[in-house]
C-alpha cells in the first residue's frame, strides 16, 4: 500500500528499516519475514518537506557525534538494494574531502543521490546526472551544497584579483563557471576584505548554480511547475559541521 504525504513522489522505508532487519535476523527470525524494502514491504510516498526535515535531523546527530542505526551500513540494507535505488534527495556537493555528503547528513546506503564536484558547479555532466536522478529516480528534492573556505571558490577569487594565467584548460573552465559569483561581489569594500569576499561567494555561487538547475533544465523545470521537485541552496561549516539551509526554501506554514 502506498500513501501520498504531499508534493513528491518518492517511496520510503517502512517503519522496518534496515537496521531492524538486522536485529530480526540476529534474533533468530527467519529470513523470510525480514521482507526486502520495496518489493514487497509496505512503501510511503514522501514529499521534498520531508526530504529536507529528514536531512535537517541527520545534520543534527551528525554535530551531536550521534548516528542512527538505520543508517548504518548493512549486508541486509546492501542486499535490499540490489534491486535499485530510491534516493530521497539529491545532492550536487563540493569535491572537498572534508564534506562527505552521506556522513554530514547522516544518512546510509541508498538515500541520497550524490553528485560531487569541485566548487559544486553546474555543467552538462552534472545536469544531466540530476535530470535521471529527478526523472527516472522520483527523488523530490535537490540540494546545491556549498561549504565555507572552498579552496575553488578561493581559487578563483585569487585569479579574478591577480591573473596569471596558469593552470590547465580543463580548471581554468571550472574556475570560469564560478567566476560570475565572484564578479557581482567585486565592490571596493569586499576587494580590500579578501576573507569576506570569499565568504559571500560561496553563497553567490550556490544561488547561481540554483538558478541554473531552474531555469536550464526544461525536465526540471517541468516537475518543478508541477510540484514534484524542489531545488535548494545550503551551506556546510567546516568549523561547526552545522549546514544551513538559506536558498529557495518553501514559506513556513
Amino acid at each position: 500500500m502506498s500513501v501520498i504525504v504531499g508534493g513528491a513522489a518518492l517511496l520510503s522505508r517502512s517503519p522496518m528499516s534496515h537496521g531492524n532487519i538486522n536485529n530480526e535476523l540476529a534474533n533468530g527470525g527467519d529470513h523470510k519475514t525480514a521482507v526486502p524494502w520495496p518489493n514487497e514491504r509496505e512503501a510511503v510516498m514522501i514529499s521534498a518537506d520531508e526530504a529536507l526535515k529528514r536531512l535537517r535531523e541527520g545534520n543534527r546527530r551528525f554535530v551531536s557525534g550521534v548516528r542512527s542505526d538505520d543508517t548504518r551500513p548493512s549486508p541486509a540494507r546492501r542486499s535490499e538494494l540490489v534491486a535499485g535505488q530510491e534516493p530521497f534527495a539529491i545532492v550536487l556537493g563540493c569535491s572537498d574531502s572534508r564534506v562527505p555528503v552521506e556522513l554530514i547528513f547522516d544518512q546510509g546506503l541508498g538515500d541520497i543521490f550524490t553528485i560531487r564536484v569541485a566548487g559544486n558547479i553546474v555543467a552538462p555532466s552534472q545536469l544531466g546526472s540530476i535530470e535521471f536522478a529527478a526523472d527516472e529516480l522520483g527523488a523530490p528534492l535537490v540540494v546545491v551544497l556549498g561549504h565555507s573556505k572552498c579552496g575553488a571558490v578561493s581559487a578563483t577569487v585569487e585569479e579574478m584579483m591577480r591573473p596569471t594565467g596558469q593552470g590547465s584548460p580543463s580548471l581554468r573552465s571550472l574556475l570560469d563557471r564560478i567566476r560570475p559569483s565572484v564578479e557581482s561581489l567585486l565592490t571596493p569594500a569586499l576587494r580590500g576584505d579578501k576573507e569576506s569576499l570569499i565568504r559571500e561567494a560561496v553563497r553567490e555561487n550556490v544561488r547561481i548554480s540554483v538558478n541554473r538547475l531552474r531555469e536550464e533544465s526544461e525536465i526540471l523545470a517541468e516537475l518543478i511547475k508541477k510540484g514534484e521537485l524542489l531545488v535548494v541552496g545550503a551551506e556546510y561549516a567546516l568549523e561547526t559541521g552545522i549546514v544551513e539551509f538559506f536558498y529557495g526554501m518553501p514559506a513556513a506554514g
